[in-house]
């Protein structure tokens, strides 16, 4: 059996905690095992790849959105191989440098195979029992596959394999509504797919406000045909090797044929500790499987810690590395400081573009009632830069305390919405979370960052946004 300081299971945000580790401690030893290639489902499979295609893509629109200020010009090919051939050598260089940089270190044992429990802190990997006293799980997670009559025995992709793809379908099926689905539906799109996504929320992109996720799928219906409230009943492929889904709208109960020559499941994401066997190593998981962690991120088994997506609560990079913080605090440093999900922003990016962050308005309302909290509301076309861009119905929305003027969400669609949020989540991470800073500092004019400034601007009752709202007068 051998021996280690420390054990990181993940090559991704747990990565964080391991160089801390070792550049303060050097003469200490860890282990580092990943089944996948390194980097993280963020780098190899996610995040970052995603974000190289769906550039390209959003040009696509940009010019033909030029055309509405005055720009005749055209797209003469989109050159879908190149695009993704290029991404795919990107991961290459990247992946590479984090192998040959893990390979090269002396202080850490790099295992590149799956890990499982076979008792409290000894875990077999390839042929070896390895042990330590100080365990990381950032196990990442892997795709949810539904229960679709069918769907087994038809070839279909998912984020997994989709960047792996060789040719454009001439048609994609999507299944799922949410924000993978949502961001390949725009890269595919672009690139000249006929996409059909099929969600079976009454609402496209749910997690969503309301109103931002109608602007989207208006927005994204210009370019693909969108399903909502629709149960995919069975897949099935034809002889000629074509691929069908059947989908029923639950509200009528009528049937829908798609016909597709790729399928791609985007139904949300899964615990991948079934590999792990956690309950061997006296870690509890919930029913779904994802590890169950305290305030502290502290599994149940005392020195053994959990994060990102293992513990399945906000699948995002910048949360799992926000975590890996926590963690190194309070497992390497020795202090007891609490995780805060208070305000863990996200972005959507399709197009448009869409970002969040803090709650909804339900929540928010639930919270603190109608008299305790007020609603801001201002159009991009609404200022001067908008209006020269010839942007239409896309907006900033915030949610304010009344009696404290605490920041307590943000919800943005329209261009760089990524972007524009980001003072509004620096605020969130101060003390007083107040609006003053953005009512009281100066905005450049014209800028698109006035929106949000306005937007505070116009704060006003919950109910009187509603009826405003719903009467079309913002």
């Amino acid at each position: 059996m051998k021996s280690y300081d420390l054990i990181a299971i993940g090559t991704g945000s747990a990565m964080n905690i391991v160089e801390a580790v070792l550049q303060s401690e050097p003469d200490k030893k860890a282990a580092v095992i990943d089944k996948d290639e390194p980097g993280g489902i963020c780098l190899t499979r996610g995040c970052i790849p995603t974000k190289i295609l769906v550039y390209p893509a959003e040009l696509v629109r940009i010019v033909e959105h030029a055309r509405e200020l005055g720009i005749h010009t055209g797209i003469k090919q989109v050159d879908f191989q190149g695009i993704m051939d290029r991404m795919r050598s990107i991961l290459r260089r990247d992946t590479g440098e984090i192998r040959e940089s893990l390979k090269g270190a002396k202080n850490i044992d790099y295992y590149h195979a799956a890990a499982e429990f076979i008792a409290p802190y000894q875990l077999k990997v390839q042929d070896e029992i390895i042990t330590s006293k100080m365990i990381f799980l950032c196990l990442g997670s892997k795709p949810l596959i539904p229960q679709v009559k069918g769907l087994p025995g038809v070839p279909y992709h998912t984020s997994d394999t989709i960047l792996g793809i060789q040719q454009l379908p001439r048609i994609l099926a999507i299944l799922g509504g949410g924000y993978v689905a949502a961001e390949y539906a725009h890269f595919f799109s672009a690139m000249g797919s006929n996409v059909t996504v099929i969600g079976r929320n009454r609402r496209f992109l749910p997690a969503e406000e309301p109103e931002v996720s109608e602007l989207a799928q208006k927005e994204m219906s210009r370019h693909m045909t969108i399903l909502t409230n629709h149960e995919v009943i069975e897949v099935a492929l034809s002889k000629k090797g074509k691929k069908t889904v059947l989908a029923r709208d639950r509200g009528t109960g009528e049937a829908k044929n798609v016909m597709a020559d790729e399928i791609l499941v985007a139904a949300g994401r899964a615990s991948n500790t079934d590999i792990l066997h956690p309950e061997k190593g006296g870690i509890k998981v919930d029913d779904r499987g994802w590890v169950v962690v305290n305030e502290y991120l502290e599994t149940s088994q005392p020195n053994v810690w959990a994060f990102g997506d293992a513990v399945g609560k906000h699948l995002f990079k910048h949360v799992a590395n926000y975590e890996s913080k926590v963690v190194y605090y309070n497992a390497v440093l020795g202090s007891k400081v609490k995780v805060n999900y208070g305000a863990v922003p996200h972005a959507v990016f399709a197009y448009p573009e869409i970002a969040s962050v803090g709650v909804r308005q339900k929540e928010a309302l639930e919270a603190h009632g109608e008299e305790g909290i007020l609603i801001g509301f201002h159009r991009f076309h609404n200022t001067a830069k908008g209006e020269a861009m010839a942007v239409r119905d896309y907006f900033v929305k915030v949610i304010v305390e009344a009696e404290t003027s605490r920041i307590l969400g943000a919800h943005i669609i329209g261009p760089h919405a990524s972007l524009l949020i980001q003072e509004i989540i620096t605020l969130m991470y101060t003390e007083e979370k107040s609006v003053r800073a953005i009512i009281d500092g100066m905005h450049i004019h014209p800028a698109l960052s006035e929106v949000v400034e306005r937007a505070f601007f116009s704060l006003m009752p919950p109910h009187q946004y509603d009826h405003t709202l719903k009467e079309g007068w913002l």
